[in-house]
Formats: C-alpha cells, sequence, structure tokens
C-alpha cells in the first residue's frame, strides 16, 4: 500500500512538474510585448494559485486529522491559541489609530484619526513586537541552556 501511494504522489508531482514547466517555457517566449506576456503570465498565475490553495487545504486538513487524533496535541493547540488570542488583545489595546501623513504632512486617504484600519495596522506591529520579544527570550533561555550542557 505504502509503495503504491509513493508511486501515486511522485506521477502526480511529475505531472505538476511538466506543467509548471511548459507555462514557465510559454512565458519565456513571448516576443516581451506588453499583451503577449500578459496572456503567458495570466494561466502560470492561476496555476500557481491553485497549487496554493491546495497546499493550504491539504496542510489544513492533515493538521485537523492529526489533532482529532491526537486530543493531547489538540488541548495544547487550543491553549496555545488562546494565548495567542489573549496576546492579540493586548496589542489591540496598545495600538493607536492616528491619522497617517504624507511626507507634506498631508492626511492620507483612509488614514483618518480612529480609522479601523489605523488601529489594526498599530495593532498588528505591537503583535509582531511582543512575539518577536517573546520569541527572542525564548532563544536566549536554550542558548543559555546549550551553553551550561556543555
Amino acid at each position: 500500500m505504502n509503495s503504491k501511494l509513493s508511486k501515486i504522489l511522485t506521477i502526480i508531482v511529475a505531472v505538476i512538474s511538466v506543467l509548471g514547466i511548459a507555462l514557465f517555457v510559454n512565458v519565456s517566449f513571448t516576443d516581451g510585448s506588453p499583451e503577449s506576456v500578459s496572456s503567458a503570465v495570466g494561466p502560470l498565475i492561476a496555476f500557481s494559485l491553485y497549487l496554493f490553495y491546495a497546499a493550504v487545504i491539504i496542510t489544513i486538513g492533515l493538521s485537523i486529522r492529526g489533532l482529532v487524533k491526537n486530543p493531547e496535541n489538540l488541548k495544547k493547540t487550543l491553549l496555545g491559541l488562546g494565548v495567542m488570542v489573549v496576546l492579540l488583545i493586548v496589542s489591540y489595546l496598545l495600538g493607536d489609530s492616528e491619522p497617517v501623513l504624507n511626507a507634506q504632512g498631508k492626511v492620507l486617504e483612509g488614514g483618518e484619526l480612529g480609522a479601523a484600519s489605523n488601529q489594526w495596522v498599530g495593532s498588528l506591529i505591537w503583535y509582531s513586537t511582543i512575539l518577536v520579544l517573546i520569541g527572542g527570550i525564548f532563544f536566549v533561555i536554550d542558548l543559555a541552556k546549550g551553553l551550561i550542557k556543555s
């Protein structure tokens, strides 16, 4: 069974590779005019998007299957998601919704004071900063443990 599945997956990968190469060669052999490049790039982008969507769906499906099969990991995952939500709430409270100004000091369209997009951008900057700090702390702790063991 495992050998048969391996052969099927190899064939699928080969077909996807040949299609990708053919689409890439199609783009490479255009005459350089914007119309021909656009008509050649469109199918390549669509193919890439379908592959991306398939990869995301397969990844999510296999992750959910793994969580259902192992309830202990499900508890850990839900705890981790809960912590991430708490950090997002803290980040949202730290974020601001100040107006976004251009180089001349004028407010950009959509960047007015109190705009929701400004709040979320500020919040996600704080979110990233908090996650980097937490990751850095764990990195230093792991590095120190490694040095102590040596």
